[in-house]
């Protein structure tokens, strides 16, 4: 039934006021009478346009620094009157109550509030009581009330009205009111989430308000959608939509990218480096994480923490790839790059990222805090007779960060700042190890003299004593098997450096 309603009376009251003025002049141009309060009072008077103070409707003033302005029944009661019913229209009249068919309402601004650092009581402050009541009273009765609660839906309002006589039909105002109450509940979520940050999570909630249909899940027979802002965190260059595997792929490349500071670029694939070089260039970086395993590199996902010039762009361009991250692009370097429309270039933005992860698992959900912890060479505890060198614990750093972002069990070779090899998602520490090596002697790399870190403890000494004999100099691990001594004696045995983090990276 479309059942339409003509406005009569609205309440606006908004915290923003941008592009209101349209709206304003629109409703004033079909005979609506306007009820506001302070600052939108003085903004509508502004357009040349009449308005009724809410104060003189209720008869009651604002009052307690203005945390009680609309709470009062000449309001509530107007906006939730059921227009059938005969004794809530006796009510209206008794009292003297208009009927309000139209609300805009928005909220204090308490997400950017807290986000600004500001002191507790101010964002105390900017929790909206009488905006949220609005809200959720209009939105309820949006049989015969329509409710704006962003200003997003001025404009779209706006052109419906003008089309259909200042009227709205029960599909809009429907649609309006399911509007409203994700507003509602997103405001809510977010004040509970402020007080919830201390002590153990009693409860999971979470609310995104924006949401990007994909092409297809991790399969084409899979729906997929991403939730969050894409365009706070990158500006799309070239090439398609982002699909839901470059997305997991993209998160994983951001997460490793960020633990270095030197000159560094990262290959990736299926969340997993496959190659990793830190340099005094961009440029030397990009050929040598290339060169550790240039057949995975193909289709790969790419990042690096320096600006892209146009004589790297020239040596990236020889590679198929899927994407391509950097902070910053030169002109030339993105003539090269673009020429291929399908390439997903982006450019990275400053953004504050979550520090706590969470899935879908079982008839539940999971959280943790992220893994921001990296051991470096301070924390790094020799065990064996042998002393590692300043070149080896350095390359042990390195190794470190990648075996952190590395599908377990895994093992890494590193040499120089480079990722020489790594065994990844193995069901054995020895078969991680093994796949290691064959990768690292497929590539013509001699595994003598790297170093090599394990994601987790050594249950028994056959990896040191595979890693000995291959040439390894030094080796990292947490530590904490109760057979530690005997990898620790193979250590001394083959002459090989062994430190122990006491921190172990699983990565499941």
């Amino acid at each position: 039934m479309n059942h339409p309603v003509k406005i009569k009376n609205a309440l606006v009251s908004v915290y923003y006021k941008d592009n209101l003025a349209p709206l304003i002049k629109l409703l004033n141009k079909y005979g609506v009478t306007f009820y506001s309060t302070g600052g939108t009072e003085a903004f509508i008077r502004e357009q040349g346009v009449d308005v009724v103070a809410v104060e003189d409707l209720t008869s009651y003033p604002s009052i307690l620094g203005g945390r009680v302005k609309t709470l009062h029944p000449k309001i509530f009661g107007g906006i939730l009157a059921r227009r059938p019913l005969a004794g809530d229209q006796e009510q209206l009249a008794q009292y003297e109550i208009p009927e309000i068919d139209l609300v805009i309402v928005d909220l204090y601004p308490f997400e950017e509030t807290v986000a600004s650092g500001a002191p507790e009581q101010d964002i105390i402050e900017k929790i909206d009581i009488g905006g949220i009541s609005l809200i959720r009273a209009a939105a309820k009765n949006f049989n015969d009330v329509v409710i704006i609660s962003s200003k997003s839906d001025y404009q779209e309002l706006e052109g419906m009205l003008a089309t259909q006589d200042g009227q709205t039909t029960l599909e809009q105002r429907k649609e309006f009111a399911k509007r409203a109450f994700n507003t509602s509940s997103h405001y809510d979520t977010a004040i509970f989430n402020y007080f919830n940050q201390e002590g153990p999570l009693s409860v999971f909630k979470q609310s995104v308000q924006q949401a990007q249909a994909l092409r297809y899940g991790e399969n084409p027979h899979q729906k997929g959608t991403f939730f969050g802002n894409l365009e706070a965190m990158f500006d799309k260059l070239n090439g398609k939509e982002l699909s839901y595997n470059n997305l997991v792929d993209v998160d994983a490349a951001v997460a490793i990218i960020d633990e270095f500071n030197d000159p560094t670029f990262a290959i990736l694939k299926h969340t997993n480096a496959c190659g990793v070089a830190s340099r005094s260039t961009i440029k030397q970086a990009w050929i040598d994480a290339l060169a550790c395993d240039p057949v995975s590199a193909f289709g790969g996902v790419l990042i690096t923490n320096g600006e892209i010039d146009q004589e790297t762009a020239n040596e990236i361009n020889n590679l198929f790839f899927e994407v391509l991250i950097a902070p910053s692009y030169t002109e030339g370097a993105l003539h090269v790059l673009t020429a291929k429309k399908n390439r997903i270039i982006l450019k990275r933005k400053d953004v504050q990222l979550p520090k706590e992860q969470f899935k879908t698992l079982l008839n539940g959900v999971i959280v943790q805090d992220k893994d921001h912890t990296v051991e470096g060479p301070e924390e790094m505890t020799t065990v064996t007779e042998v002393q590692p060198t300043t070149a080896q614990l350095n390359d042990l750093y390195f190794a470190n960060k990648i075996v952190k972002h590395t599908k377990s069990n895994t093992i890494v070779f590193a040499k120089n700042n480079t990722l020489v090899a790594s065994g990844v998602g193995q069901t054995s520490r020895v078969d991680a190890l093994k796949q290691a090596i064959e990768k690292a002697q497929s590539f013509g790399f001699d595994i003598k003299g790297s170093v090599m870190a394990s994601d987790a403890f050594f249950p028994f000494p056959d990896c040191v004593e595979i890693a000995g004999d291959a040439g390894v100099a030094a080796v990292l691990q947490p530590g904490g098997s109760i057979k530690d001594q005997l990898s620790i004696d193979m250590a001394n045995e083959k002459g090989v450096a062994m430190v122990i983090t006491g921190v172990r990276h699983f990565k499941h």
